[in-house]
């Protein structure tokens, strides 16, 4: 095991009670685990999964814990079985960070579908911290040609939208509607007009046309106008949700061409109403999924850095993590954040 810098414990910001306000708190992280990496955190995005499990949303929150899941920064100590990684390197740790290695979704290489996986931050600390640890094979490193400072959110909402245009073959031919343009949407925009797609935006507000342009779609189409939607029926070969709102989905279903998927990795509020006769005429699919697994995640990373595609993101110094936090609340967050733990 190599060893640098080791710390008895570690030092993060943690919600002691549902709602409250983050503190200082530390905590013992035990021995190092023969397969794990100790990274001291340089970058950690704030997602809107961190708030949720500070405010107890899912009701599966145990205090104190430490939230943030979107870390970077600098393996500073490896255990004697890590493989491929070393001390000194900048790696990226998201939703996940272990799996079992040996189930047939770890050997099939859908580690993310592991039943055992273990998220970074239920039922242990995360990146708001000085300090986090991972197994070697969730920890991923960083190419040279993207900035660490923008790249923490990308092991979260950059993975769980670049994941399903792998897993389910989005060829650069086919036409793509993106529902909702924050956190998740503005990056699905990013990486599928990279991807060659033409891209429809839907928003539930078109004030943001401009902007959902900007960020590389060719067309806007307003979410909640059923006339616009109806006007376009027929006419999409891919439709992915990011928005976290309800909507008209037999409307939604509507606009997808024959074999058309609709894909959600947004969590909606409601159960989503379709009757089966919507799905079978035309063979129309209905799906999700999660983050993507290392693999796919990786390949994500070499695309954004070929093609320069980052978050665009807000920085709060990571003594301002309550300030980042309720801004993350209020709804203004354009579209990630991200907190500096040197300041």
């Amino acid at each position: 095991m190599s060893n640098s810098t080791e710390l008895s414990s570690f030092t993060g910001w943690a919600a002691t009670a549902a709602g409250a306000p983050l503190e200082r708190y530390s905590y013992d992280p035990g021995p190092l685990g023969d397969e794990d990496v100790e990274v001291a955190v340089e970058y950690c995005g704030v997602c809107h999964s961190d708030q949720s499990l500070i405010d107890n949303d899912w009701g599966i929150s145990q205090y104190p814990f430490i939230p943030g899941h979107e870390v970077v920064g600098k393996i500073v100590r490896t255990g004697a079985q890590v493989r491929g990684l070393e001390v000194g390197q900048r790696v990226g740790i998201g939703w996940y960070k272990g799996s079992c290695m040996h189930c047939p979704s770890c050997m099939g290489g859908s580690h993310n579908l592991c039943s055992t996986a273990r998220p970074t931050i239920i039922g242990s600390h995360g990146g708001f911290a000085d300090r986090v640890r991972s197994h070697w094979a969730w920890a991923l490193k960083i190419p040279a040609g993207l900035d660490p400072a923008l790249a923490g959110p990308l092991f979260c909402a950059g993975s769980t939208v670049f994941n399903p245009l792998v897993e389910f073959g989005v060829k650069p031919t086919d036409r793509v509607g993106v529902v909702g343009i924050g956190g998740l949407g503005h990056l699905a925009l990013r990486f599928l007009n990279a991807w060659g797609c033409e891209v429809t935006a839907f928003t539930s507000s078109l004030s943001k046309q401009d902007e959902a342009k900007r960020l590389g779609a060719h067309n806007v189409v307003a979410s909640t106008d059923s006339a616009a939607l109806k006007a376009i029926a027929g006419t999409l070969d891919f439709l992915l949700v990011t928005a976290n709102a309800n909507l008209d989905w037999s409307a939604m279903l509507a606009t997808l061409r024959g074999r058309g998927r609709l894909h959600f990795v947004g969590i909606v509020p409601s159960a989503i109403p379709v009757h089966v006769f919507e799905l079978i005429p035309q063979q129309k699919v209905l799906s999700a999924s999660p983050v993507g697994s290392p693999a796919a995640t990786a390949t994500m990373l070499e695309f954004c850095a070929r093609h320069q595609i980052v978050p665009q993101v807000e920085h709060f110094p990571m003594s301002r993590v309550n300030e980042a936090v309720d801004h993350l609340r209020s709804g203004k967050a354009r579209y990630r954040i991200v907190l500096d733990a040197s300041r």
